[in-house]
């Protein structure tokens, strides 16, 4: 109990309607514990107040608009002004005339948004935004920038094996939540948060040559504390960076370690994240 099924952007709307976006990859897992939950709930005491229902919008497309210019090129097909819509905010816009879902983030590090588009308008407006100066970019520059900006990906660096508390995502837990301790997870999370996890989500520097997804990784000593989850030639720092999971106790910035890289122990520095400062649009 504790892992993580998903790390979901949830945006409230009002007091009782809110929009929620999965990773696609999780798509049957996440609908299937929605309804679940939403059936025990609907059968308890807790819905005395009022029944809580499920609308999956099929068929809606998602395009992430993100870089320095990102504002500017999605103002010039919107009214309202962007100037107001903050990190962590969403909200409805007509972009081009058509009504769409607008929610300000930035999984690159840079400012961005997500834009989720109505299925008869997806492939008109993903045309339109994608117009010069504007590129369509793959998902190994996503993963890349992604990296550098220390955050995580589902399935390599977060799974129902790994809590938020492993993976250094104490901050989804409010106050109010610690101290109830009315969440689903929460004697394993409020545990660790107490007496701390037996590994952490940390960064790597690694000296040669970049390590992928399961190098393993030791102390001076060989002895094994870790894993690799994600590493990349950073295309910003030109150096080899990487995420991963160490034991307890090796976490510290600047604990020298080594990790294992085609059958040989190259030298590698914890040190945290980003590696590359974010530049989200954050409310004064």
């Amino acid at each position: 109990m504790g892992g993580i099924i998903d790390d979901t952007v949830i945006c409230k709307h009002s007091d009782d309607k809110y929009y929620v976006v999965t990773n696609a990859g999780r798509r049957v897992e996440d609908l299937a514990w929605f309804e679940q939950k939403l059936k025990e709930w609907n059968a308890s005491d807790k819905s005395s107040s009022g029944k809580v229902s499920l609308e999956v919008l099929d068929g809606w497309g998602l395009v992430a608009l993100q870089g320095p210019e990102a504002a500017k090129v999605l103002q010039s097909h919107v009214k309202e002004d962007l100037g107001k819509l903050y990190f962590g905010q969403s909200g409805y816009f007509e972009v081009a005339g058509v009504k769409c879902h607008v929610a300000r983030g930035g999984y690159t590090g840079e400012d961005g948004f997500e834009i989720s588009i109505p299925p008869e308008k997806t492939v008109e407006i993903t045309e339109l935004l994608s117009k010069s100066p504007v590129q369509l970019t793959g998902l190994g520059a996503r993963d890349s920038l992604r990296l550098e900006a220390g955050m995580c990906l589902y399935g390599h660096d977060l799974n129902e094996d790994i809590t938020p508390v492993e993976a250094g995502l104490s901050w989804v837990i409010g106050k109010s939540r610690r101290e109830t301790g009315t969440f689903i997870g929460a004697s394993t999370v409020l545990q660790q948060l107490k007496e701390g996890p037996s590994k952490r989500r940390v960064g790597f520097v690694i000296s040669d040559v970049p390590a992928r997804e399961g190098a393993k990784v030791f102390s001076p000593a060989e002895e094994e504390i870790g894993v690799i989850t994600s590493g990349i030639p950073s295309p910003t720092l030109s150096q080899n960076i990487a995420m991963g999971y160490i034991k307890n106790g090796f976490h510290k910035k600047g604990t020298e370690v080594l990790v294992e890289v085609r059958k040989k122990m190259r030298k590698a520095t914890v040190r945290p994240m980003p590696f590359v400062p974010a530049k989200y649009h954050r409310e004064p």
